[in-house]
């Protein structure tokens, strides 16, 4: 079985590490988002690719969500002593040595997704990392501050250096339109059995990587294979800031609201949801898609496992099968998941 998933953020991460459980890894392609990319001291950082890379090289820092378990502050400290421009993004030591060796690659004129695999060699992952595309397509949000100022920001700007507080009234990806997608990706998505779109920011993580010419098109054409996990339980996200950005999108921050923001793109036909939702399956249903009701809250591996079986099985159209390993103590007790038909 070839299983494709569309990655960005702490939350994809986390599935991840389930997903290689269920499916070899050597049978996985991930796509990750880089509209998070951004150029600081002259390195180019690629968030969203280094976090999937750490979680499923299993040297992330489980606590904090983000960056290399262990991980210490000291450049980072003495360039703010400096009061070097852009570092007001934390990055760590051990981190730095990751952004030094892509960037040097791109420097010798190789391609970012050259870089990503060299990176994932480095720490034994043996899923396919695809970048969504080789060409820069940044994510910028027009935003009004506290003053009403209208402000155009790089997403990492508004997100880190500003904490999210501004209003946010419209997102944009620039330079989209001349993207291309990476080497492979398109053909991975067309030659899936199963396509998965992890608990990610719909709009900021995954949107950018549909939002490629051809790749939106392509999971389109295998929407009967293609589910999602919701980002949104109980009316709120897990993590990050999808509350505040959906609404820019016209979208209901609920796990329905998300759900129908894929179906009626005609890019889903299943989708899984919380158990504290379970009053939203029908409307769910109501979209023309399956819908799983299980606890997604994935507080480790075997919850994770659990989780990315669930979501593989909806997007199969298959009742899950038992997990090999039994969910952990500190995770809620729910009934297995059961899969509704549209």
């Amino acid at each position: 079985m070839k299983v494709v998933a569309l990655a960005g953020g702490v939350g994809a991460g986390k599935f991840l590490r389930g997903l290689v459980r269920v499916v070899p890894p050597q049978a996985l392609t991930v796509i990750v988002n880089t509209g998070d990319d951004i150029v600081l001291h002259g390195l180019h950082v690629s968030p969203d690719l280094d976090s999937v890379t750490y979680w499923l090289g299993g040297v992330a820092d489980r606590d904090r969500g983000w960056g290399r378990a262990g991980e210490t502050f000291h450049a980072t400290d003495e360039l703010r002593a400096f009061g070097a421009e852009g570092s007001w993004f934390g990055l760590g030591d051990l981190d730095l040595a990751a952004h030094l060796f892509r960037t040097r690659i791109l420097a010798e004129g190789r391609s970012l997704t050259e870089a990503t695999s060299a990176l994932a060699a480095r720490f034994g992952v043996t899923a396919h990392l695809l970048p969504m595309s080789d060409d820069p397509a940044g994510t910028h949000v027009e935003v009004s501050d506290a003053a009403g100022a209208a402000l155009d920001l790089h997403f990492q700007e508004h997100w880190v250096r500003r904490g999210g507080r501004d209003h946010v009234k419209a997102v944009r990806f620039e330079g989209i339109d001349r993207a291309r997608p990476a080497p492979g990706v398109v053909e991975a998505i067309e030659g899936a059995d199963a396509i998965l779109f992890c608990p990610s920011n719909p709009i900021v993580s995954v949107d950018p990587i549909l939002a490629v010419p051809g790749i939106g098109e392509s999971v389109g054409a295998r929407r009967e294979r293609a589910a999602g996990v919701s980002p949104i339980v109980g009316g709120s996200p897990l993590r990050g800031m999808a509350d505040k950005l959906l609404p820019v999108a016209g979208v209901e921050v609920s796990a329905v609201g998300v759900a129908s923001y894929y179906a009626g793109r005609g890019l889903i036909g299943g989708w899984v949801i919380d158990d504290v939702d379970q009053d939203q399956a029908g409307r769910v249903r109501a979209l023309g898609i399956r819908v799983a009701v299980t606890d997604p809250i994935m507080v480790d591996d075997d919850a994770a496992e659990q989780l990315a079986r669930i979501a593989l099985a909806t997007a199969l159209g298959d009742q899950p099968r038992p997990s090999r390993s039994s969910r952990s103590a500190a995770c809620r007790t729910v009934a297995p998941a059961t899969i509704s038909p549209a």
